[in-house]
Order: C-alpha cells, then structure tokens, then sequence
C-alpha cells in the first residue's frame, strides 16, 4: 500500500488554459478564465492538503501556476510544504487555448537568472527543489561552465537543484547529467523523469540515480491520460478487481518502484485527484505488475505518440 505523502500534485494541468492531457476538458469550467482557473488551483490544492500530499510542483510555463500557488499559500497561512518548480521554458501561449506557440525553451544563464528571480517572486522562500525543464543531451547546459557554476552556487545557498527529462533518451540524459560536477561536487540531486507502464525506459536510469541519493520525482505516471481515457485491457481488468479506477492501478504501478520517491499527479480538479488518490489504497502482486510491464511501448512509439498530442 503506498503512502499518500508519497504524492505530490502538479500544477501543469491547472496553471494555464491549454494542455494535452486526455479527460482534463470535461473537468475544467467551460470559461477558463484567469479567475476560473484560480479557483480551480485553490480546489485542488485544498484537497490535496487535506488528504495529507505536502509536495507540489509548478514551473515557469505552467502559465500563471506559481502565483496561483503562492497566493494560496499566502491565504491559508503558507502550510508546511515542499515546494518545486522549473526554469527553462517560458509560457508564450497568452491564456489562449489556441495559441500557435504555448512555451519556448531556453536552457541560458540569463534564462535561469531571469526565472529564478520571477519564481522567487512568486513563492518567495519556499522553492526547495529547482529544476532545469527538459534537459536533453543537445542542451547547451553540458558544456556551459558559468551556466553550471550558477546552478553549484544555487546548491550551496540551500536549494537543490534538478533536472526534469522528456524522450526516448530520458536514461542517457539522466546519466550524463548526474556526471556533472562543478568543485568536485555532483550539480544535480534531484530529477524528474516520465515513468508509466506504457514508457518504464527510464526505470534502471532512475533506480541508479536513486541509489547514488538523488531524489526521483515520477512525472506523466498516466501518460498524459491515456492510462485513464484509453486504458489496456489489464488496466481495465485489475481496476475492477480492486474496485477503483484505472488511474489507481496506473499509479499503483509507479508506487511499486522503490526508487519513486515521489509520484506526481497532474489532476484538472478535485475529482480527478481524489480518484487519483485511491492509489493508496492498492497494493499490486507481483502477476498483476507483470501483466501491466507488458503494455510497455518501445520509447520512441510512445513519444511520438506524445508529441501528437493536441493543447486544448
């Protein structure tokens, strides 16, 4: 059974108007106003609080995501929370939901240094993990030295310092980046990769990095959704068995890796979360998580079926 502090909840699918996740539609207002979706941030960060989650993620392109967190937590008295976010990609997207462009990428020192001062504008202290958005192996950052010396001094004021990865080479990027040092000393602790039954590619990458005492944050563990709108057979078979949802079964699975020390759930509303939830509450045998390890697609399949996913 997995314990609910193991959750956290991110704010991708809340943030902004636009998103790709599949069943996020149906559960937002029909006008997604600034306000709108305020409100619906403030829903979904109550109920997560008040089922004991305490991690919760945002970044610079999740729209308006790190203000609405920060006036929440100023309103409720800033609750004990762990709290972390992204530079990197900036949100272009206008609070549109047809905007041709949602967010660019620029993996800069004057990037880092601009967003590190707009996050801590709008959470002020309590960023304790910062993470550089989607590193890939083209990114600049691997060989940028003043780029990596920035991101050393951050370290040593405090806040640990991670990286998210997207792609079918999320395990290479993940063991390059961790071989990073600057004065001798590891620049990442923490990383945040994609691992779902359907994309595990990362899985020995992950465990190894666990192991050498990163923190690993599990993001997508619904793949976008598709584990709850269009669920494998196994999926649909075991949420009956244990009378939840599929979505529970999909994160069951995550939970059972010893090495995600954090799951992120990216729920459109407190239902969605509650239901999500439920996960606590499933313990998986090892028959039933072999037959959900055999609905793994090859990497690059499932990517490109990712990146056709349309912003709506």
């Amino acid at each position: 059974m997995a314990d609910v502090t193991r959750f956290g909840v991110g704010l991708a699918a809340v943030g902004r108007p636009a998103y790709i996740n599949l069943g996020r539609a149906q559960e937002l207002p029909a006008e997604r106003s600034v306000e709108a979706m305020r409100a619906v941030t403030a829903s979904v960060l109550d109920t997560a609080y008040a089922a004991g989650v305490r991690w919760i993620d945002v970044a610079r392109s999740y729209g308006r995501a790190e203000e609405f967190l920060g006036e929440w937590m100023a309103q409720r008295g800033y609750p004990a929370l762990t709290v972390s976010s992204k530079w990197g990609y900036a949100y272009v997207g206008g609070w549109r939901t047809d905007a041709e462009v949602h967010e660019v990428k620029e993996h800069s020192l004057a990037r880092l240094t601009a967003q590190w001062l707009e996050s801590r504008e709008a959470l002020g202290d309590t960023i304790a993990v910062y993470q550089v958005h989607s590193l890939t192996l083209d990114s600049p950052l691997f060989t940028d030295r003043p780029l990596l010396r920035a991101l050393a001094d951050l370290a040593a004021s405090g806040v640990r310092v991670g990286f998210s990865t997207s792609g079918a080479a999320q395990a290479d990027v993940i063991r390059a980046a961790l071989d990073l040092e600057v004065g001798g000393e590891r620049v990442f602790t923490a990383v945040q990769s994609t691992w779902n039954v359907l994309e595990p590619s990362a899985g020995a990458a992950l465990a190894e990095a666990h192991a050498a005492g990163c923190h690993v944050l599990v993001k997508e563990p619904l793949a976008n959704g598709r584990l709850v709108v269009e669920p494998p057979a196994p999926v649909t078979r075991l949420a009956a068995r244990h009378r939840v949802g599929p979505d529970a079964v999909a994160l069951a699975a995550v939970c059972a890796q010893p090495w995600a020390d954090t799951v992120l759930l990216g729920p459109a509303s407190a239902g969605q979360l509650e239901s999500n939830l439920a996960a606590a509450g499933v313990t998986l045998d090892g028959t039933e998580l072999a037959a959900l390890h055999e609905q793994a697609e090859a990497a690059h399949a499932y990517w490109q079926h990712r990146g056709r996913l349309a912003w709506s």
